[in-house]
């Protein structure tokens, strides 16, 4: 942890039109990936456009190292159900953040960069790096990859950490 930059706090916010995996519905959840970091979201039940607005935090040392989604179902007797993944690209988001912008001379609001969708990016739609509540922020929402349908709606975060390495 000597070179930690940082934590990213992302809000996963909800799954948009996932695929049925168990007779008639799935029960979804997420996990983040970064390295050794592996965090989940709970389990929504019998749900295809499942509402999270659940927080996992992921440490950052390293921003080249990928940060992917994976979305599960949920089985009670058998290996949990692929439904689908997707990365995060979190460099557009952290060249606004080398901006160190002053929160007294930023208006709320404020796109500070617009990203455009890409195979690479798996973004459905433009997404924007935003300065809001004084802080920067990005909301995006994710195709998933390897599946016929669904998408996940996602907010990032940086915190800063007191003695944390600044890029």
């Amino acid at each position: 942890m000597d070179n930690l930059l940082g934590l990213l706090r992302i809000r996963v916010k909800r799954g948009i039109d996932l695929v049925i995996r168990d007779f008639r519905s799935s029960d979804p959840y997420c996990i983040l990936k970064s390295g050794e970091q592996k965090l989940k979201t709970r389990i929504i039940y019998k749900e295809l456009n499942p509402v999270w607005d659940e927080d996992l935090t992921l440490s950052i040392e390293n921003p080249e190292i990928p940060i992917e989604l994976l979305v599960f179902d949920h089985d009670t007797f058998s290996r949990d159900d692929e439904m689908g993944d997707a990365d995060i690209d979190i460099h557009p988001f952290m060249e606004a953040h080398k901006m160190h912008l002053d929160p007294h001379t930023v208006p709320n609001g404020t796109i500070l960069k617009r990203v455009e969708p890409t195979e690479a990016n798996c973004l459905s739609q433009e997404s924007c790096v935003t300065w809001k509540d004084g802080m920067i922020s990005q909301n995006m929402l994710l195709k998933l990859r390897n599946v016929e349908s669904g998408e996940i709606e996602l907010e990032l975060h940086w915190i800063d950490l007191p003695g944390a390495h600044h890029t």
